[in-house]
């Protein structure tokens, strides 16, 4: 787990890892827990995800390059990284096995993000990203009960079933959200 940072931080990198990839002519959908907390969900002290099609991600990565972070291309092969100081940016190319694509980028809408307009990730794709990512040896559902909790009345919650009906996790997911009360049951 990444260590917790100061929200006030991750906010302020925001603005300057939007900045760059603008400048850098990147298009970019803000994904994670900041998507969800542009939508109104809790803060994140965690890191910063930004989403790239696949043959945007070196441009990416050179465009925080040169607005002075320091960037990595980690062996997993589906992200990159940089640090704006000491605040991690994920730069998300292929997540949970999928290429970030155009429908992702269509589903995203243009808000306002800390006095700065850029496309957020919908939430349905914010939680299916977040459901497909659980396996074994990743099963937090900490965050996922926050968003849910939070954003409930927003997210299309049949859409995210249906789109993450083959993971077990998932279904593990939708039985603890009916059993607290967040989502009703499905008969």
């Amino acid at each position: 787990m990444a260590d917790e940072q100061p929200f006030g931080e991750i906010k302020e990198s925001l603005k300057r890892v939007a900045a760059a990839l603008r400048d850098g002519d990147v298009p970019f959908v803000l994904g994670g827990g900041l998507a969800a907390w542009a939508w109104g969900g809790p803060g994140t002290g965690h890191d910063l995800d930004v989403m790239v099609m696949p043959e945007d991600a070196d441009r990416a990565l050179q465009a925080l390059e040169s607005a002075g972070m320091r960037t990595e291309k980690p062996p997993e092969g589906w992200l990159y990284k940089a640090w704006d100081g000491d605040v991690l940016v994920d730069v998300i190319f292929r997540p949970v096995g999928r290429d970030v694509d155009q429908d992702l980028f269509d589903r995203a809408e243009q808000l306002e993000v800390n006095a700065v307009p850029m496309k957020v990730m919908s939430l349905e794709d914010v939680l299916i990203t977040k459901l497909l990512a659980l396996d074994e040896h990743e099963l937090d559902y900490e965050r996922h009960l926050e968003f849910s909790r939070a954003l409930r009345e927003r997210v299309d919650w049949q859409a995210v079933r249906e789109r993450t009906e083959d993971s077990p996790y998932a279904k593990a997911f939708f039985t603890l959200i009916e059993e607290l009360g967040i989502v009703e049951r499905v008969a």
